[in-house]
């Protein structure tokens, strides 16, 4: 099977400051993979690489077996690559609807200056409620993404990075600041959304990265430590050492 996503040597460094050094991954149709390490690890630094938003030093990304490293992030968002951020990354002024129609256009490439119009785009309108009844906001349809609690907050993110309708999903730290009942409804949401998709998860819940994940990645100072399966990095030991801690008990964050 040729995989979804594949980087190749990618090396980084910012002003000499080496952040990756050589790393080779390969991410399969369909696969859940999540990538872990410390802070400083190079996680969203290769993330910014793979979406566009940097250009490796050296190395190459292939996307469908497609060289995407040069590619503008525009571009390799129209291939059928969406992300979410670290931090919160809406449209603050707009209600959760108008948000989630807003991406859906974007992906037809629809012009969003004349409301008038969009507002008889009933195609578009349909799938923005789709969406968000796939993330359980239906009901804060009309309330302004700025009036969203922290967590509901995420959900419109993540929302509007599958508004796109995209092949391979990148979530940055999606649990990041949630409760313990907010972090399960996100990985509930994960799996949902996740189905006949790939996805590539940067999360330090040790939780969440066991419960969503068929393969994990361990970046340790810009280099991969490690990749297998969730029980090959609870038990390997130079995981156990770099990151997960000498007992390796998932739901340990850091």
């Amino acid at each position: 099977m040729n995989p979804m996503l594949e980087l190749r040597e990618i090396h980084h460094d910012f002003c000499g400051f080496r952040v990756l050094a050589g790393i080779d991954l390969k991410i399969f149709p369909g696969e859940r993979h999540a990538i872990i390490g410390p802070n400083g690890a190079g996680k969203t630094t290769l993330f910014n690489i793979i979406s566009g938003r940097l250009h490796p030093r050296q190395g190459g990304i292939f996307y469908k077996q497609k060289d995407i490293t040069r590619m503008s992030p525009y571009r390799i968002a129209r291939l059928g690559v969406a992300r979410s951020f670290q931090s919160i990354n809406t449209f603050p002024c707009l209600t959760v609807f108008e948000s989630v129609r807003s991406a859906v256009l974007s992906r037809r490439g629809s012009r969003l200056d004349f409301w008038h119009v969009v507002d008889h785009q009933e195609s578009a309108a349909r799938e923005a409620n789709y969406v968000l009844g796939l993330l359980e906001l239906l009901e804060r349809r009309d309330t302004p993404a700025c009036a969203l609690s922290y967590g509901e907050q995420r959900q419109l993110e993540i929302a509007l990075t599958i508004a796109t309708s995209p092949q391979l999903i990148l979530l940055d730290e999606p649990t990041a600041g949630l409760d313990v009942d907010e972090s399960q409804k996100v990985v509930e949401l994960i799996r949902q959304i996740s189905k006949n998709k790939t996805l590539v998860m940067i999360e330090h819940d040790m939780d969440v990265v066991f419960a969503v994940a068929d393969r994990i990645s361990v970046l340790h100072y810009g280099t991969l430590l490690a990749c297998g399966t969730p029980d090959e990095i609870r038990h390997s030991k130079d995981v156990q050492s770099a990151y997960l801690g000498s007992d390796s008990r998932a739901g340990r964050r850091s």
